[in-house]
């Protein structure tokens, strides 16, 4: 059987990291914790679990995740947010995958919560994410926001679902989408991407219709289709916002 540390990333995570705490007994070897900065019980209820706490200011997801990754005392890891839990057929199927791996690196179907349900369809569902993996062959990218795990060679699946209970409001969401298109927008405009009115248009419809349509985001009623707008609204806000900085910086240019 290979040894498993669990890696989290918090900050204030109180109300949602206990869960995620329980849900891993009797699967992994060891918790490790990056704590930048969480002012309310977060540390103390980790530490109750007998998580190893590392503060480190916010480096960005990418970076965050890959020191929290290598903190870790056992090349297996199983990256985790602290708003996501394990079902039991997902922590059977893990211990079952550790006792022979046959591949550097497992993905995981996600569940996400939104509107007070469980998305089964569109974008919600299967949301497949690289969570489970040997640190040897592969690793989170560096990216600020919407980073990934890259791996070396074919992938396994790991069967049973991770649950994503977000218990975000509405307006803490969007105003969550907001900040990350602009940490993309500094990332599009320091490559020197740029875009025309085509792409401001046609990715957001795009983008709802792969979802809405093709996926059967619309089975799942009015929180299928909230969810799905509200993507689509901020891949036209990036654009925009991608369109106004290279504005400004020509008439910078300029004067």
């Amino acid at each position: 059987m290979q040894k498993l540390s669990l890696v989290l990333i918090t900050k204030n995570a109180a109300s949602q990291l206990e869960p995620c705490l329980k849900s891993v007994r009797g699967v992994v070897d060891e918790i490790v914790v990056v704590d930048s900065g969480s002012v309310d019980a977060t540390v103390a209820l980790a530490e109750r679990y007998g998580a190893r706490i590392i503060h480190q200011d916010f480096l960005g997801f990418g970076p965050q995740k890959r020191l929290a990754v290598s903190l870790a005392s056992h090349d297996w890891v199983l990256c985790l947010d602290a708003d996501e839990r394990l079902t039991p057929e997902l922590a059977a199927s893990i211990r079952t995958v550790l006792a022979n791996p046959m591949y550097g690196a497992y993905r995981i179907a996600r569940r996400n919560s939104f509107f007070g349900r469980y998305l089964r369809h569109g974008e919600g569902y299967p949301d497949w994410n690289i969570r489970l993996f040997d640190r040897r062959r592969a690793n989170w990218t560096k990216d600020m926001v919407h980073e990934y795990v890259r791996s070396e060679g074919d992938l396994g699946t790991v069967a049973g679902d991770l649950l994503h209970d977000s218990a975000e409001e509405i307006g803490s969401y969007i105003t969550k989408q907001n900040r990350y298109t602009d940490i993309q927008v500094d990332q599009l405009f320091k490559a020197g991407k740029r875009v025309g009115v085509g792409k401001l248009i046609a990715s957001p419809l795009a983008r709802f219709i792969r979802f809405y349509l093709f996926r059967s985001g619309w089975r799942d009623g009015v929180a299928g289709f909230a969810h799905i707008a509200i993507g689509s609204f901020f891949a036209f806000v990036k654009y925009a916002k991608l369109q106004e900085r290279w504005r400004q910086h020509e008439v910078q240019q300029h004067r």
